[in-house]
């Protein structure tokens, strides 16, 4: 099976490392190329430029996490990562001091940095990058193009739009976010390579990332979403119970007016895209017009569940694609 994945980060990495499993995907030998098996459509909305380096948190995410160099008790950065040069910035009196720019991280955004003024675009860059962490699967940016996520907020009585990094990481979602907006969105193009993928892809699998800012980044891109309308498309409920596995997706969906529960998300995402989700034994019963609701434990808690959770949702598009009789 080809499978395509638009993918946030920390739940979108850990689900494709159960996903890789469940394929039997294995990372590359030395000199042998990358599997096709898995196409990654990370988000690039996330990305930021800080200190004069382009850092992109959600492709960096899923290298690191599928190349075995993430830390893994925070999901996010480098293994036995230091701080010494985000210490020494802020001993400069440079800002911001709340982005956790990590040393081993750096030289990551270092040879993004360099490659960027020698004129690649970011698909290319991501593929050099990769060549060092063989990640097992594909990695293409949402877009070659400059996107970022803002987000308008209300102090002392005043509206004001910041990054959604500073909200996220800064304000902890603190504050209500009055709209969330994909600045550049609306001209940015597919990578290279995206709109091929998905067209030529058994199945599309949507993991449990953020349904706002990670995966509804990535739809928001002229043509993706129209894409894989004509695709079996299977979704994995970043929602349990009511409230989100981990982060604060709950103020993302509050901000664009849609309840926090697996049916509202399925519903937002549309039936027209969806064709079956996968949610939690706790919300069993969930019914979305026009998409097969399944239900089944879906916390992540370990290797084996992630797998066997990755494998449900194969399972489920390939019963569906079968209904399909060939569609996609």
């Amino acid at each position: 099976m080809r499978i395509v994945v638009p993918a946030g980060g920390i739940g979108g990495a850990r689900f494709l490392r159960g996903l890789k499993a469940a394929l039997g995907v294995d990372a590359p030998a030395p000199g042998e190329q990358s599997t096709d098996a898995i196409t990654v459509i990370g988000n690039t909305g996330d990305d930021i430029t800080l200190f004069g380096l382009r850092i992109c948190p959600d492709l960096d995410t899923v290298m690191y996490t599928l190349g075995g160099g993430i830390d893994e008790e925070r999901g996010w950065g480098r293994a036995e990562e230091t701080f010494t040069i985000k210490e020494e910035l802020a001993a400069y009196g440079m800002r911001p001091t709340w982005f956790g720019l990590g040393d081993r991280d750096t030289a990551t955004h270092i040879v993004r940095a360099q490659m960027i003024a020698a004129g690649y675009p970011l698909s290319a860059i991501t593929e050099a990058l990769c060549d060092r962490w063989r990640p097992g699967v594909r990695l293409l940016p949402m877009t070659d193009d400059q996107v970022e996520t803002h987000v308008v907020i209300e102090e002392d009585g005043k509206r004001r739009a910041i990054h959604f990094q500073e909200w996220w990481i800064r304000y902890r979602a603190s504050v209500p976010a009055l709209s969330i907006v994909g600045v550049g969105a609306e001209d940015a193009a597919p990578a290279p390579g995206v709109l091929k993928a998905i067209a030529e892809a058994d199945l599309v699998v949507l993991p449990p990332s953020n349904p706002v800012v990670s995966v509804g980044s990535i739809l928001n891109v002229p043509g993706i979403r129209d894409a894989m309308v004509d695709k079996t498309v299977v979704g994995v409920s970043p929602i349990i119970g009511g409230a989100p596995v981990r982060g604060m997706a709950d103020a993302c969906l509050t901000a664009i007016g849609v309840e926090t529960s697996a049916g509202a998300v399925a519903a937002h995402l549309g039936a027209d895209l969806l064709d079956g989700w996968l949610v939690d034994e706790a919300d069993a019963g969930t019914e979305v017009e026009g998409i097969e609701v399944r239900s089944r434990p879906l916390y992540m808690s370990d290797p084996a569940a992630t797998e066997a959770i990755a494998g449900a949702a194969l399972d489920l598009g390939r019963e569906l694609a079968g209904r399909k009789g060939g569609r996609g």
